[in-house]
């Protein structure tokens, strides 16, 4: 018994090594977008050190719970192979949700997201834009909140 609940546990966390990058992306550059840009009311840019821009968009104003919005990222100046946008909560874990934008044409990824309701009513975002351009990985944490009173 004491043998297959080590195996188990071998099991488990040769499992968790496997699909971390998967659920952890590593990036090979962190770009900080402007703090004070809030995405509950607008497009939200962020200059990469290469030159190139992109910019974050939720199609809904104020971003609704358990309803499904768009995510649009432009990308100027940079021709990205994939574009994916990982919602987490700040402070609590909401579980996985990483929507893969699908490209439109002229630097333009388009996708779905739907972000879940949090018991205690606000709730603090972090919507990291991946980006994979050339052998190059890039990351954009954007951060904003649900469920404000204004």
């Amino acid at each position: 018994m004491d043998l297959i609940g080590l195996e188990l546990i071998a099991l488990v966390v040769v499992i968790g090594y496997k699909i971390s990058p998967i659920l952890l992306p590593k990036a090979d550059l962190t770009v900080l977008p402007d703090p004070a840009c809030n995405l509950q009311k607008q497009v939200c840019p962020a200059t990469l050190p290469s030159g190139g821009t992109i910019e974050l968009s939720l199609g809904a104003r104020p971003v609704p719970l358990v309803k499904p919005f768009a995510v649009q990222v432009v990308a100027k100046g940079l021709q990205p192979a994939r574009i994916a946008v990982d919602f987490a909560g700040v402070e609590m874990n909401m579980g996985y949700n990483r929507p893969e934008l699908q490209e439109r044409g002229e630097g333009r990824f388009v996708g779905e997201a739907t972000l879940p309701v949090c018991i205690t009513g606000q709730m603090d975002w972090q919507a990291t834009v991946l980006i994979e351009a050339g052998s190059e990985r890039i990351a954009v944490p954007f951060r904003f909140t649900t469920g404000e009173h204004e």
